[in-house]
């Protein structure tokens, strides 16, 4: 099964951490949430993995499907935690720029 996360997952799955509805905190400002895909639901569905600080900014660093990945690695989390830790340090300016190069993609909530 190929993971298609759209956007609007994303979204939605921001919504409800902001809710406090996370599914895992994995210590170093990244969090795991449940995505559900159509016909198999969130539990058998697919994962992704932000960077936050929480209510401040959100970053999707990894999405994987429950079916081809249980879970990170601990050398992954170590690499994941890296990734947060830099990109929470972005200014505002290092992050349009970002966008500017297509290097970081925005998603917006354009409802709130």
């Amino acid at each position: 099964m190929k993971c298609n996360i759209y956007d609007q997952d994303l979204l939605a799955a921001i919504i409800e951490m902001d809710l406090g509805l996370i599914d895992a905190d994995l210590g170093g400002n990244v969090y795991k949430k449940r995505i559900g895909m159509p016909g198999v639901g969130k539990r058998s569905g697919a994962r992704m993995i932000v960077a936050t600080q929480l209510m401040k900014r959100w970053f999707f660093i990894y999405g994987f499907a429950k079916n081809e990945k249980s879970n990170v690695s601990g050398d992954e989390l170590i690499y994941l935690q890296e990734v947060a830790k830099r990109l929470l340090h972005l200014s505002d300016n290092d992050i349009d720029i970002a966008i500017s190069a297509n290097e970081m993609k925005e998603v917006r909530n354009d409802e709130q």
